[in-house]
């Protein structure tokens, strides 16, 4: 249940338009709806400001499906992560609006509600190979109704690209920032800008890169500060963590 939706209902059973019986029927629906195979959670922008999202990897078509369903009844917008092609597919013929982008491996069903922020969260991308996971934190930003700004193909074997866009950098409230091989990028950037910087390794690279190993521990050793790292390819977490710095000096 959102905040708004749960303020309302606490409105109503003040001014006597509803019954404290029908308000506890709601509340009773509140924490989480158990549909078998899984166990939705309806509390989660309760407590933590946004609600849940749906990862794709290991459910069905029909699983997505039928947990969209129930969750849409009570978000006006969900996000599924890791998404395949086949189950894209299966998931708009139920879904026709929904929006499927296959680089990011994410899909949208429903409109986002626009976050009240000023704030703009900047995604970079070291190599045009990191795309995919920098497509996977803008589609979660843009899901949460979030100002985001792309800037991709900017690593440090062409440091003077990086240097280009730096009055943009410099402008954000947050970098998420993006990179494989040895994944040096995000201390560059976190040695020039004043905001926090969230690194993402990725498992892009040759033999030695360990499939995004070598960068995860390059970026764990970052001698920048206010650096902090997550998984390697976790963009979704990565926009999450971002979204959480952004909603604290948001406007309620």
């Amino acid at each position: 249940m959102e905040r708004k939706k749960l303020l309302s209902l606490l409105e109503r059973v003040k001014d006597n338009t509803c019954s404290p019986t029908e308000a506890l029927e709601a509340l009773a629906q509140l924490p989480f709806s158990n549909l078998g195979i899984a166990r939705v959670d309806h509390h989660r922008e309760l407590r933590c400001g946004f609600a849940e999202v749906i990862f794709g990897g290991g459910k069905t078509a029909g699983d997505i499906i039928h947990i969209l369903q129930h969750s849409l009844k009570r978000t006006p917008c969900v996000l599924v992560t890791r998404v395949t092609p086949e189950q894209a597919a299966a998931i708009k013929k139920k879904f026709r609006k929904a929006e499927y982008n296959p680089r990011g491996r994410t899909l949208l069903a429903g409109k986002p509600v626009p976050l009240k922020t000023n704030a703009v969260i900047a995604v970079v991308a070291a190599g045009t190979s990191d795309i995919p996971v920098a497509e996977e934190a803008l589609d979660t930003l843009r899901a949460f109704g979030c100002p985001a700004k792309k800037i991709y193909d900017v690593g440090v074997a062409g440091l003077h690209r990086l240097l280009d866009v730096m009055p943009d950098l410099r402008s954000a409230t947050a970098v998420i920032a993006i990179a494989g091989m040895e994944g040096a990028m995000p201390s560059v950037v976190g040695g020039l800008v004043s905001c926090p910087v969230i690194a993402v390794p990725t498992s892009i690279g040759y033999g030695a890169s360990f499939n995004g190993v070598a960068a995860l521990l390059g970026m764990l050793n970052s001698c920048a500060s206010g650096v902090s790292v997550v998984n390697i390819d976790n963009g979704f977490g990565a926009a999450m963590s971002a979204l959480r710095i952004v909603s604290r000096v948001s406007p309620k």
